[in-house]
């Protein structure tokens, strides 16, 4: 088994990382860090690198293949070398997964059109402009599809994806081998669940927004 994680200038670092600590642990499977050139990838910060040590044009069938989401996601929304290579690869993977606004990627390859799915709670709406159905949910599988919501999502997502692959025994094993035991300081990682006035203040300054008031 392949798992294919992509990589693009300006990702955040644990909508790949997330995925990754729990699907890289299934039994004989090769995961790989693939982008458009192999090397350093900058995530959204600059401060960290990931190193893509394939490109495109050398991972063809993956049998796994997971999107993650950040800023730099708004540059390639119609960057055809990416979109086609998606495409390309979603015809024959088992699985076509994403964290965050990596779903935005999925849907402008045409890929979620008519199908279920979530992202940022930010970014939700723009999947409608693409034929997707959002919802709120933090983890939605529909068909081979399974899309996270954001960011911290991606390891909620990798767990529900492992359970599919190999079963709850396995998907379990992992959780309690990573101790992924949540009991957060705060509850406001949802915008239902935090106070009003940072919901709003997130809002205004999210690069959707920001997008729709310029475009006007």
């Amino acid at each position: 088994m392949q798992i294919a994680v992509v990589l693009y200038d300006r990702f955040t670092a644990l909508d790949a990382v997330g995925p990754y600590e729990v699907l890289s642990r299934i039994p004989g499977a090769e995961t790989v860090f693939v982008a458009e050139h192999t090397g350093p990838v900058r995530t959204d910060t600059g401060a960290l690198g990931m190193v893509a040590d394939r490109s495109l044009t050398e991972v063809t069938r993956p049998d796994v293949l997971v999107v993650p989401g950040g800023p730099g996601q708004s540059d390639l929304m119609e960057h055809e070398p990416l979109l086609n290579w998606l495409r390309a690869v979603d015809a024959t993977s088992t699985w076509t997964a994403s964290v965050c606004t990596g779903s935005l990627l999925l849907a402008a390859a045409g890929l979620l059109e008519g199908r279920r799915a979530t992202s940022h709670w930010l970014a939700l709406d723009q999947l409608t402009a693409y034929g997707a159905r959002p919802t709120g949910e933090r983890v939605v599988v529909d068909g081979k599809y399974v899309t996270g919501a954001g960011v911290s999502a991606g390891i909620d997502m990798g767990l529900t994806l492992l359970g599919r692959i190999g079963g709850d025994d396995l998907a379990q094993t992992i959780q309690l081998t990573t101790e992924y035991d949540p009991q957060p300081p705060y509850d406001a990682g949802a915008p239902h669940k935090a106070p009003a006035h940072l919901v709003e203040s997130l809002r205004s300054r999210s690069r959707f927004i920001l997008r729709q008031a310029h475009s006007r």
